[in-house]
């Protein structure tokens, strides 16, 4: 199968050179973006699973630390976001019309992986949203050897009221047509370019804010803004859906941080407890983007994620 190529902004990135993207046509017609990074050593290849509003630039470093360590990567751009087809007429709301939507995806991007001779075995990487997607993705036996989950959006965080609240006002959302409509309080301003560094919920490092915000300047066509009553709808099923699902016995890491404000660490927490070969590591004054954090953090948990995909191999 012939992939037609597409942009990838590595300056902005800083990723390392010999990166190539193609568009990957889903089952469904809608396009994603996919990114990789060949290597000539043989310890296999990194899937990387982003979270919402993410896009393949943002895990640049991220990518250097992979192929440094001898691994190929794998990065995508989810509908929706990045440069993949939005699914919304507002195209700067984040928005999904079946969360099972983006395991068209997955076996786009499986399929990719194949074409171009990636080298196994095959390891999945997974931030927040991209957590979530993997888990679903792994329970159906998807072809890798071993799984690191950082922050995953197994529940999206939320006070008690609001628990309550948030899908009863969805769902008369969605029988008014409004399943597109920006959720309440959200923006379509995405948050790198009307937050600052100050109080914010991602990183407790300044550089690596600082690192995000200069990609939004530059290419700002990669951001995204806050996610439709649709969306929030649909996770809220599939966080539900899952968790109700038994963990596959397949080598796993999560990491959650004590300062995590975005997702549910409580289920993480219970998640990981009843995972076979699976273990949790919490971090110390680590907040949603481990893989942005303070360099400490960003390299204990690669190291941690490399020691367990080597140990799988």
């Amino acid at each position: 199968m012939t992939y037609e190529a597409a942009p990838l902004f590595e300056d902005a990135a800083e990723a390392p050179e010999g990166g190539r993207a193609n568009w990957c046509v889903a089952a469904d017609g809608v396009k994603v973006r996919a990114a990789h990074w060949a290597t000539s050593g043989d310890r296999g290849t990194i899937f990387v699973f982003p979270g919402r509003t993410e896009y393949i630039e943002k895990y640049g470093r991220t990518v250097y630390e992979l192929r440094k360590a001898g691994y190929a990567a794998l990065v995508v751009d989810w509908r929706g976001q990045g440069l993949a087809q939005r699914v919304c007429k507002d195209p700067a709301v984040g928005h999904i019309r079946h969360f099972s939507d983006y395991q068209l995806d997955v076996v786009a991007l499986i399929a990719y992986a194949r074409s171009q001779n990636l080298p196994k075995p095959w390891f999945l990487l997974a931030h927040s949203m991209g957590g979530c997607i993997g888990l679903r993705t792994i329970i159906a036996a998807a072809p890798f050897n071993a799984v690191a989950f950082s922050a995953p959006m197994w529940r999206i965080q939320m006070s008690r009221s609001s628990a309550i609240m948030a899908p009863i006002a969805a769902k008369i959302s969605t029988l008014l047509g409004r399943q597109e409509s920006i959720a309440p309080t959200q923006s379509r301003v995405t948050f790198i370019a009307r937050r600052h560094f100050a109080g914010n919920d991602l990183t407790s490092d300044p550089e690596m804010f600082a690192y995000l915000r200069r990609q939004h300047e530059a290419h700002p066509e990669l951001t995204l803004g806050g996610p439709s009553i649709g969306w929030y709808l649909e996770a809220d099923r599939e966080s539900e859906a899952i968790d109700d699902l038994p963990s596959p016995d397949l080598p796993a890491i999560a990491f959650v941080g004590s300062d995590e404000r975005i997702v549910d660490p409580e289920r993480i927490k219970t998640r990981m407890s009843r995972w076979p070969n699976g273990e949790l590591v919490q971090i110390p004054n680590g907040r949603h983007e481990l893989l942005i954090e303070q360099p400490h953090i960003r390299e204990m948990v690669l190291q941690r994620s490399l020691a367990l995909f080597s140990a799988n191999a």
